[in-house]
């Protein structure tokens, strides 16, 4: 307002005016010197706790590396499981990276309590968000430790069945015969009824024969045809006997162990050569049949 007063002359009016964008630089510029000291300063006094603190995470994250590979190499050769000699390596790994983190972080002077309270509320939060997550990683941890099962296995749980893939902390992976992968989720599996019959599974059969047939004579000649298959398992040996009497046949029932991987290939190769080995025996397979009487009226009366 005042520049508008009668008394103040045009050419005082149009230098004040010419001074504004010029103080106005001029500020800029001490922001950015004082940036400029600032950071001088920064550098000056923490310089050499900065490239120590570097050093010390870059040879610490070294060290872990080579203590995670020859924790490894020490479960593989005291025979651990591959999954969990794995998991242990990580784990040690991991933990020595945290510890250089820490240290690191103190030699620039740098507190990590607050970091810890934020983390701990953090994983309050994200425990609450996440609970079937964290269900599944607390079961693989399981898992890992009481080993139920190994990979290599063939196990039966939820009804699924297939050979153990892999185990990792969230899920468990199978494969059936048909080249398939199914993934479990670890809770799924802890506190579940798990049938582990290690690298082979069950191959139930049952055959029938006429009643004019010995059936003692037909299994001691079955016992001799699965003798010579070379995927019956040789540890388990196969349990043969009488089944039933049933109405048109005596079953015999065949029970042998096979590997997984070939489980229906190797059931029906056992039928096959079942049957071409009675066939040649001359043992009848009868096909069901009922005799019917019919009662006249007259044997009624």
């Amino acid at each position: 307002m005042w520049l508008n007063h009668p008394f103040v002359s045009e050419t005082t009016t149009e230098a004040i005016t010419s001074l504004a964008p010029t103080e106005l630089l001029k500020d800029e510029i001490d922001q950015v010197a004082k940036f400029y000291d600032l950071i001088i300063t920064f550098f000056t006094n923490y310089s050499f706790q900065l490239v120590g603190a570097f050093i010390i995470f870059i040879i610490g994250y070294w060290i872990a590396g080579k203590v995670g590979r020859w924790v490894l190499r020490l479960c593989e050769k005291h025979q651990l499981d591959i999954t969990l000699s794995r998991f242990i390596a990580n784990t040690c790994k991991m933990l020595i990276v945290i510890m250089i983190t820490i240290i690191a972080l103190g030699k620039l002077g740098i507190s990590v309590t607050p970091f810890i309270a934020a983390i701990g509320a953090v994983s309050l939060g994200a425990g609450l968000a996440l609970q079937g997550l964290l269900a599944n990683y607390a079961a693989g941890f399981n898992i890992i430790i009481t080993r139920p099962f190994v990979v290599g296995d063939t196990i039966c749980v939820q009804g699924v069945k297939g050979v153990v893939e892999e185990v990792l902390l969230a899920y468990t992976v199978l494969r059936d015969e048909d080249d398939v992968k199914i993934m479990i989720p670890n809770k799924h599996i802890v506190g579940e009824v798990l049938h582990n019959s290690n690298n082979d599974s069950l191959l139930a059969l049952s055959v029938g024969i006429s009643y004019k047939e010995n059936p003692l004579e037909v299994i001691k000649l079955l016992e001799q045809t699965l003798a010579n298959l070379d995927f019956v398992s040789e540890v388990r040996k196969p349990q043969l006997g009488i089944d039933e009497f049933a109405d048109s046949a005596i079953n015999i029932a065949i029970r042998l162990w096979t590997p997984t991987a070939n489980f229906y290939a190797a059931k029906y190769r056992a039928y096959q050569e079942i049957y071409l080995a009675l066939e040649k025996a001359g043992v009848n397979i009868p096909f069901p049949q009922r005799d019917v009487h019919i009662i006249t009226q007259q044997e009624v009366k």
